[in-house]
């Protein structure tokens, strides 16, 4: 069962306040879209992702390189025919579409979703209202309104594909949410358990709460790393990715790039997922020589298909020579752009051994990372 996404991300948010649009605005470390998008990608049954992006944000494409993006339009009804159409050429079964504000969707939501739309043209979580409701005008209460029947809706909101992309190309302009165009086109919409976790940041406030929502929720992991490599013939080291000059080359299978070995080890330590001798056996010729970013990108891609991004990482670098400081901003930028984070998440520094032990006699250079990852 083939299951898209789309992710309408092309609002501007302008309740919400701030500086830019809200969905890239910072929550609990990360940007709104950034946790709304691991939700998903960690999901074992969403195999394919639409960002639908606003023109003036598709610089922000390249964060979501395992997707695939759009252009949104003027309204939330042309930024969804955006997604639609996107996945018209190799249509899935199924299709979810979720907003972007909407960073706490849970795995439970997005199954219940999935499940339904076996029996359902359409389903969409909801949560029933319980507190009674007024009429009121001029701040006074005028009146009572039953609350019988009545739900709260949430995203996302999920279809069988074809169905409502015809329902969507022949709706004539905006509705409240999707499941009204479908219910035009007389689909029949299953309602589902909502989660009131599930909150669509609107206002300020709004991010305060969900900060304290994910407090719980929140998975944190740790890994350290450690790795050693001893010198041979030859005048240049490579450093967390960084050429250095030097009299002596270290030796190794790879390039011998001992930081970004150690660094590679902390997230498959993380992760707890073994380390570079398992993923990249060293009996394997092909990787005689590889270039390190090989390993390091395969360890950070993998933490990402299973919903983790990194919150941060630490390099430290144990030699007497060659000094590390002048090119410790060349290897942090270096190792941001490998694993596509900002370099304030990246930290590279040096010490010596106080010339004791064999990187104090400088027969080689050893190095230790630790590295954390978050996932919602």
């Amino acid at each position: 069962m083939d299951i898209a996404a789309i992710i309408v991300a092309a609002g501007r948010g302008t309740r919400a306040g701030g500086d830019v649009p809200k969905q890239w605005r910072m929550l609990a470390g990360r940007r709104v879209a950034d946790w709304t998008l691991a939700a998903f990608a960690a999901h074992p049954r969403v195999g394919r992702i639409v960002v639908v992006l606003h023109p003036d944000d598709l610089g922000q494409a390249d964060a979501f390189e395992s997707c695939l993006i759009a252009t949104g339009g003027a309204s939330r009804h042309a930024s969804v025919a955006a997604g639609l159409e996107a996945l018209a050429g190799d249509p899935p079964d199924k299709v979810l579409i979720h907003d972007v504000a909407r960073p706490l969707v849970t795995p439970a939501i997005l199954d219940g979703v999935i499940d339904a739309l076996d029996h359902a043209a359409g389903a969409a979580p909801a949560l029933a209202v319980t507190d009674a409701l007024w009429t009121g005008a001029e701040g006074r209460v005028t009146g009572t309104q039953d609350r019988t029947g009545l739900f709260r809706a949430q995203t996302p909101q999920g279809f069988r594909f074809k169905a409502y992309r015809d329902a969507h190309r022949a709706h004539p302009g905006e509705a409240a949410d999707d499941v009204e165009v479908a219910r035009a086109a007389g689909l029949d919409v299953a309602i589902v358990a909502g989660d009131e976790r599930n909150l669509k940041i609107t206002g300020p406030d709004d991010f305060a709460r969900a900060e304290q929502l994910m407090g719980g929720r929140v998975d944190i992991r740790t890994g350290t790393g450690f790795d050693v490599h001893a010198f041979t013939d030859g005048d240049a080291v490579t450093l967390c990715g960084v050429t250095v000059a030097h009299d002596r080359a270290l030796k190794g299978h790879s390039d011998a790039d001992v930081g970004m070995h150690a660094l590679t080890d902390a997230i498959y330590g993380a992760l707890a997922d073994g380390d570079i001798g398992q993923h990249f056996p060293p009996s394997d010729p092909k990787w005689k020589g590889a270039a390190s970013d090989i390993f390091l990108h395969h360890a950070i891609e993998l933490a990402g298909s299973k919903g983790y991004t990194l919150s941060n990482c630490d390099v430290t670098l144990i030699c007497e020579r060659p000094k590390i400081g002048p090119h410790a901003g060349a290897m942090r930028a270096e190792l941001a752009r490998i694993m596509n984070v900002d370099p304030d998440r990246v930290s590279v520094k040096a010490t010596t051994s106080e010339r004791l032990g064999f990187t104090g006699r400088e027969e080689g250079i050893a190095a230790q990372a630790v590295a954390t990852l978050v996932r919602p």
